[in-house]
């Protein structure tokens, strides 16, 4: 029997969190990720802010990687001045999960990133963003809904080919692409809504929430390429001349 894969979720790190008797600092994720990844056919673990020299042994451990919505990235990190509407920098977490994006890319497992995730993907690979555009939340703290077009031909129009309406809560969107980056869903207004990588075994970014929706596809599209890796890494790694450089092996050894 294929073991479930093991499917790791950055988070957020907040201080002043308040549960039951306590006020402390916590590193916390809202409870749609992991249930999204466990509906899925995964194994969730959550990957609070590190160091980043450290983001290749987490990910040697992993079978997938998901980058969670969070706060707007830095805009010194796509070469932009912040626009009056950004939100304060988060930098310690752009810092951290831009290096497991990088891990995860260098080792070429699953990869998916939600909101925030989708577009620290596209600033990692050189692209822009745009700072600010409107009628993609409802308010503060309330999701929308609003339809996406798939691309056809593309790896998310392969898992959702037709039109769907997505949970949204989004101030900010993907401008200049990065890197061999390339769209697969649009709002109806233009706004680019999906990215993918061709040129990765797995890599998706989704500008939406599928964990606030009951849409399970994306993530088990990410579980089951997972599991393809699992049988897959022996050989997969032996053809990329052993474990790629700074991960050591499928154990985090040397």
């Amino acid at each position: 029997m294929t073991a479930r894969p093991l499917i790791g979720i950055s988070t957020y790190a907040e201080s002043g969190v308040r549960w039951g008797v306590w006020r402390l600092d916590a590193a916390l994720l809202p409870a749609g990720y992991p249930r999204l990844v466990q509906r899925a056919g995964g194994l969730a673990a959550m990957l609070p802010p590190d160091a980043p020299k450290r983001a290749a042994a987490a990910v040697a451990r992993l079978d997938g990687l998901v980058v969670a919505g969070g706060p707007d990235v830095e805009p010194v990190r796509y070469g932009a001045e912040p626009d009056p509407r950004t939100g304060p920098p988060a930098r310690t977490r752009d810092a951290w999960e831009l290096a497991l994006i990088e891990a995860a890319l260098d080792r070429r497992i699953p990869l998916l990133g939600i909101c925030r995730g989708m577009q620290l993907l596209n600033v990692a690979l050189g692209g822009t963003l745009v700072q600010h555009i409107d009628g993609h939340a409802e308010g503060p703290g309330v999701f929308g809904h609003h339809p996406v077009k798939p691309v056809p031909g593309t790896l998310y129009g392969g898992i959702a080919p037709e039109q769907t309406s997505v949970p949204t809560y989004h101030h900010q969107a993907v401008d200049r692409l990065g890197t061999d980056l390339i769209p697969s869903a649009y709002a109806e207004d233009g706004t680019v809504e999906a990215i993918e990588l061709p040129t990765s075994p797995w890599t998706l970014g989704v500008q939406w929430h599928p964990e606030m929706g009951e849409d399970v596809r994306v993530m088990r599209a990410l579980t089951t390429a997972a599991i393809r890796g699992q049988s897959c890494l022996p050989q997969c790694l032996k053809g990329l001349g052993g474990a790629p450089s700074g991960t050591g092996g499928r154990d985090g050894t040397p």
